[in-house]
């Protein structure tokens, strides 16, 4: 089973940037489909991005689009989350996650298998 591990988070401002890496110990491209989710102490765990196990075009959550994106280096066996402009709002764990499926972009927490520790992100106003 893929083990992956985050890293990248931090304290940051208003309108900082971060970059978060999930660094996977196999190959990803062609094998996972992987995303990215953020949960905040007593809320549930909510998709922020995706790219599709195939490769298709990333997809992100309506809040982050514009702000955050999403990308992979397969040298690497890395996926990226650059996040821009970030707001006080944005404060949570971040996870990254792994799953098998073939099926398109996954969305909900439910259809991956394999989930990082996370990586904790504070934006302070």
């Amino acid at each position: 089973q893929v083990r992956l591990s985050e890293s990248g988070g931090g304290s940051v401002h208003t309108g900082d940037s971060l970059t978060l890496s999930c660094v996977a110990s196999e190959n990803i491209v062609g094998t996972y489909a992987m995303g990215w989710f953020r949960q905040s102490p007593g809320s549930e765990r909510e998709f922020v991005a995706t790219v599709s196990r195939l490769g298709e075009q990333a997809v992100v959550a309506p809040f982050v689009a514009g702000r955050f994106n999403l990308s992979r280096d397969k040298a690497k066996n890395a996926l990226y989350l650059q996040m821009n402009n970030l707001k006080p709002e944005d404060t949570a764990m971040y996870y990254c996650a792994a799953g098998r499926s073939y099926r398109g972009h996954l969305l909900t927490p439910q259809e991956y298998d394999t989930w990082g520790q996370g990586t904790q992100v504070t934006v302070s106003a």
